[in-house]
């Protein structure tokens, strides 16, 4: 029997994957579990519809990551905190200090928390964000 995983199952495959497995194992255990449905043509349809509808977000946010990622690139930004002797930091910047810092800057609504950065421990110049798994800004 054919099976559309509606969850990762360790050992069968990952959300989505249509797998071959057997008619007592798919009735006994997937399906009651409800770890996934039977590969009829209405569930082929709908996983169609559901991954062209996840294609369509993917696209449209990586689009508004390089977007943000041309307007951040222009601008420099000064997060500032208070250090001791050496240069060592109290603390540390976090990325949600730097977003913020980010967000006051351009003024814009979709840099929320969407910078990753390495949280410097010391006085530096951090020239690396990572603003979407896609686009990293150099």
């Amino acid at each position: 029997m054919k099976i559309i995983l509606t969850q990762d199952v360790k050992k069968l495959g990952k959300k989505g994957g249509i797998i071959e497995v057997s008619d007592g194992y798919a009735r006994n255990y997937i399906l009651p579990q409800k770890l996934g449905v039977e590969a009829n043509s209405k569930n082929l349809n709908d996983l169609k519809l559901q991954k062209s509808n996840e294609e369509k977000t993917m696209q449209r946010l990586l689009e508004e990551a390089q977007a943000l990622a041309e307007k951040i690139g222009k601008q420099t930004v000064v997060v500032s905190m208070k250090a001791g002797e050496g240069g060592k930091v109290f603390g540390s910047v976090s990325s949600k200090e730097i977003a913020a810092a980010i967000k006051a800057k351009i003024k814009s609504s979709t840099a929320s928390s969407t910078a990753h950065t390495p949280s410097p421990k010391n006085l530096a110049n951090i020239s690396c964000i990572e603003i979407s798994p896609f686009v990293v800004l150099d």
